[in-house]
Formats: C-alpha cells, structure tokens, sequence
C-alpha cells in the first residue's frame, strides 16, 4: 500500500501545474529603461497577449495530465505514459510574467500612469 502512495505521488509531481501556480521568475527591469512610456505600453499589450495565449496552453495541458493520471490510477496504467508535466510553456509563461514586471517596475519609476490588471486567483 506504502508503494501505491508513493507512486502517486511521484505521477502526480510530473503533472503539468495550472497557469495561476506558476510564478514569474526574475527578469532584470534594466532593459527596459530606455524605453518611453509609450514603448513599454505597447511592450506591457504584447508581452500580456503572448503570456495569456500561453496560459491557455498551459491550462489545457494541466487538464490533460489530470485526465492521464485520473485514468491511469483508475483504469488504465499505460495512460501515465502520457502526462507531459512542465516543460518549456512552463518556463515561457515563467519568463513572460517576470517580463511583466520588470516593465511595471520601470513603468512606475518613470510615472507613465499604465495600467497593469493582475490575474485573479482561482478558487
């Protein structure tokens, strides 16, 4: 029995986390401060397009594994072969997020007053 719980537990690391437990990793504001207030608006519109295209992908992938592993621990055991865990969308989105705040931190020190909506968390 010990075994079984240690087993699942081992799948269900290699699961594919969802969008909103991803956290952003360190992107150095520094690049950025060349920029106008109108270059890091329009670079704030497309880096969030691209993180949120990302998070799409990134939850449908969570989905998935969950269904893998679901299936797999239940029914099926060859369908654990299929749960892709974290990967590249993982660090991209990671990037992406850190990308964003590194142009709100610069943002803020050069007062542009842009507006920057944070992701609810899910319940």
């Amino acid at each position: 029995m010990r075994v079984v719980a240690i087993v699942i537990v081992v799948i269900l690391a290699g699961c594919a986390k969802r969008a909103d437990q991803i956290a952003a990793s360190y992107v150095s504001p520094y690049q950025y401060e060349n920029f106008t207030c109108a270059q890091l608006a329009e670079e704030a519109q497309r880096v969030g397009t691209r993180a949120s295209m990302v998070a799409g992908v990134q939850d449908e992938k969570a989905t998935k594994d969950a269904v893998a592993t679901t299936v797999g621990i239940i029914v099926f055991w060859p369908a654990l072969f299929f749960i892709g865990g974290n990967d590249q969308q993982t660090a991209e989105l990671a990037r992406l997020r850190g990308e964003m705040e590194a142009i709100e931190q610069v943002s803020v020190r050069k007062r542009c007053n842009i507006q920057f909506q944070r992701a609810q968390p899910q319940s």
